[in-house]
């Protein structure tokens, strides 16, 4: 079986294990324990914060862990809001393109809270163009949030020209980015891009489910979603998962180091792949921007076809892949980001996603065959 549904979700990495173990047994202690025990696993939580920020660019202070990708983007958005919401800033600038962790955390904003939800489009590769953007943000801004690469079709946005261009009018307005896709593949520095708040998964880079990052500059006053005993700094409340912030931290180490050489082989590969199935496969499309994409991302559409029918004939033939977001899953709908695409929603229910891992190597040309033949299987009158 290949596996080839990355952007789903990775295995672990063995480094993150072995790095991990100790805080299951011998150091298994609460970190807000003041004895030796809870020491060693706080001092353990101190080490994989600094870890995280040096990546990051960022303060160790700004490093906030939490449950995953979702909460983290959820945090960002709801605690950033609500907290600006006491100055008067009700407005919050996104997408329409985004992880539905950030279009519902924008709709709770928008039907209980009552603020101003501006969506701003994009063009038919997905990308989101800087003056849009700038032009969307007020006064009353409290925030502007949006995904660095696209979990669905790959494309990625000029972060730091969309943050150039939003502080030429409003210098103080908080830039928050779901890197959660980007970690592993592109730069993370929080500095160079213009941002002030990060969100991460560990699951996407070798870590495991259920423990990601929201990095958020000190400066700027968040509301907590979780309230209890103020753990993270009165960010987030709980007992922190020490053996799974370890783990990220490793994780995240790795697979920056490993970063430029990864990234180069892979999209090489892709771009094989690519070709092979466009030359293959009457009527494919590939969906998302052709150049500026994740070089682990090829994403298309087979009109004519279920997109469904060709991931089940696809697994038949040995090969996982799927038809997007993990997230939606089992939807009936259309894809919400090939629609705002401008994709027919007929079309869109054709899409089939195929997402590598940082350490594939060697041709994807049988995969290709697979795909050509899987789509032949399942149209109409096959």
């Amino acid at each position: 079986m290949l596996y080839l549904d990355n952007a789903a979700t990775t295995p672990v990495r063995p480094e993150v294990l072995e790095a991990m173990a100790p805080y299951f047994s011998r150091w298994f202690g609460n970190p807000s324990s003041h004895h030796t025990v809870g020491e060693a696993a706080a001092d353990a939580l101190v080490d994989a914060r600094a870890r995280v920020a040096r990546v990051l660019d960022m303060r160790a202070g700004d490093v906030v862990f939490t449950a995953g990708g979702t909460e983290a983007n959820n945090l960002a958005i709801k605690g950033v809001a609500i907290a600006a919401a006491a100055r008067g800033a009700r407005h919050v600038v996104t997408t329409q393109i985004e992880h539905e962790s950030i279009l519902e955390s924008v709709s709770y904003l928008e039907r209980i809270h009552g603020f101003d939800i501006t969506r701003v489009p994009v063009d038919a590769d997905g990308v989101l163009l800087a003056d849009a953007v700038a032009s969307a943000v007020r006064e009353d801004t409290a925030l502007v949030s949006f995904g660095y690469a696209n979990n669905e079709v790959g494309t990625v946005q000029d972060v730091a020209g969309i943050a150039a261009a939003v502080r030429v009018s409003a210098t103080r307005v908080p830039l928050h980015i779901d890197a959660v896709q980007a970690a592993g593949w592109l730069p993370l520095s929080a500095k160079a891009l213009g941002v002030d708040a990060v969100s991460l998964a560990g699951h996407k880079i070798g870590a495991p489910k259920g423990i990601g990052v929201l990095a958020v500059r000190g400066r700027i006053p968040i509301e907590p979603v979780l309230h209890g005993g103020g753990q993270e700094r009165g960010k987030r409340s709980g007992t922190e998962n020490v053996a799974a912030a370890v783990g990220f931290a490793t994780a995240l180490e790795l697979t920056e180091a490993e970063r430029l050489e990864s990234a180069a082989r892979v999209a090489r590969l892709r771009d094989e792949f690519v070709d092979a199935v466009l030359a293959r496969v009457p009527n494919a499309r590939l969906t998302g921007h052709p150049v500026k994409r994740l070089p682990g991302t090829a994403s298309f559409t087979f009109a004519g076809t279920s997109g469904e029918a060709v991931l089940l004939e696809l697994e038949r033939r040995g090969i996982v892949s799927s038809s997007g977001s993990a997230c939606a899953a089992g939807s009936d709908e259309a894809s919400h980001v090939l629609v705002a695409m401008g994709i027919d929603e007929p079309i869109a229910q054709t899409a089939v996603r195929f997402t590598f891992s940082h350490s594939h190597d060697g041709s994807l040309d049988a995969v290709a065959d697979a795909v050509a033949g899987a789509v032949s299987a399942v149209k109409p009158g096959a």
